[in-house]
């Protein structure tokens, strides 16, 4: 038998490696030529005075839209978006390392929305509560945080809307991260399983799965979904809903995938900074109004959105705390606060509301 078409192969290999080994050198090389094309901006802004926004959200999303569009595959768009962020966040690092600050501990959806939105040439810092990571990036002890909104099959985080009614923060990006859960224990086999730690939401987006399997089984909730790891490593018989990260950490054994109830359950992330965002392009504004309690008080009030043709994607009402039954509204819509149209909407809507705050303007999730 003759072995020539083996010959072939190995040559066609050996070609098609000099090939890739020839591309590695030259993304090398362009990546390299980026680094000190990031350094030289660096300088020029020292040389200029500037010692602050070193990191630009909107320049960021205008960077990672362009690549979007003029990707051809075979790599999907939301790899190659990922490629170019991580580029980004290591050229970035020449410039100023962002600290940035995020509801904790280590191994937290939290955590992953940070490291998707910034890359991860950032440090990042636990912190025990929302109210937290706001106060260490109003004190400037942190650059950014990250923090929780809104979960696509449990709703909202009450507790981030809560925290904008008093914070002089502004919204400076959005994150979307697709969750899936684990359990995740020590225990060899499901029936020695005794008590289930998890974060309320996640028990709740697992919900079904938990009632098919482990009925009997005691849930308890915890802050987050990586101390319910760290429980279930430390105690006979516990097990934990969390992510892959968390039981990662901790050392468990995953006793099941994907438990999740809902196929795309989605979690929606909120950057929070000093600083206003200029505009980018595909942008989305968040509002806290109020107004008076009668009957189509805030269907009027909502009337310039529709005249001036923004669209409004989220509404959600909170108690204001200033009196009993008194709410506020949160909104999100899209556009940002200085294009013409919604300028001339919130203007309108600022005189006739007895409370209106624009929380931000900022790029909408790109993937």
């Amino acid at each position: 038998m003759s072995d020539s078409g083996t010959g072939e192969g190995d040559s066609k290999l050996a070609e098609l490696r000099t090939d890739i080994d020839g591309v590695d050198r030259a993304i090398q090389d362009l990546l390299n030529k980026r680094a000190c094309l990031a350094r030289a901006i660096a300088e020029a802004k020292h040389a200029n005075g500037e010692t602050a926004d070193f990191y630009r959200p909107e320049r960021e999303a205008a960077v990672l839209q362009k690549v979007i569009e003029r990707n051809e595959g075979p790599l999907p768009d939301e790899e190659v978006a990922r490629l170019f962020r991580e580029i980004m966040s290591a050229c970035l690092a020449f410039q100023r390392p962002l600290q940035i600050a995020y509801l904790g501990p280590a191994g937290t959806f939290t955590q992953a929305a940070a490291l998707k939105h910034f890359g991860h040439s950032v440090t990042t810092v636990p912190f025990g509560t929302i109210d937290q990571v706001f106060r260490e990036v109003e004190a400037g002890e942190a650059h950014y945080g990250v923090v929780p909104v809104e979960n696509s099959t449990e709703g909202v985080v009450t507790h981030t809307l809560d925290s904008f009614l008093h914070s002089p923060l502004k919204i400076c990006g959005e994150v979307s991260v697709r969750i899936h859960h684990y359990l995740w224990s020590m225990v060899q086999r499901r029936e020695d399983i005794s008590v289930i730690y998890s974060h309320h939401q996640s028990l709740a987006q697992c919900r079904r799965w938990l009632d098919d399997n482990l009925p009997e089984v005691v849930r308890v909730g915890v802050g987050s979904n990586a101390d319910a790891a760290r429980r279930a490593a430390a105690e006979a018989g516990a097990a934990a809903v969390a992510g892959e990260v968390a039981g990662e950490i901790y050392g468990l054994r995953a006793m099941a995938a994907n438990i999740e109830d809902e196929p795309n359950n989605t979690t929606r992330f909120l950057v929070v900074g000093n600083r206003e965002v200029p505009p980018s392009g595909s942008d989305k504004t968040t509002l806290i109004l109020s107004t008076e309690n009668r009957a189509g008080a805030l269907a009027t009030l909502l009337q310039p959105l529709c005249r001036q043709n923004v669209s409004m994607t989220r509404i959600e009402s909170r108690p204001s705390r200033r009196a009993i039954w008194d709410y506020v509204f949160f909104i999100d819509v899209l556009g940002h606060q200085h294009d013409t149209q919604l300028r001339s909407a919130l203007d309108e809507i600022g005189g006739q509301a007895s409370f209106l705050k624009v929380l931000g303007s900022y790029p909408r999730a790109l993937t």
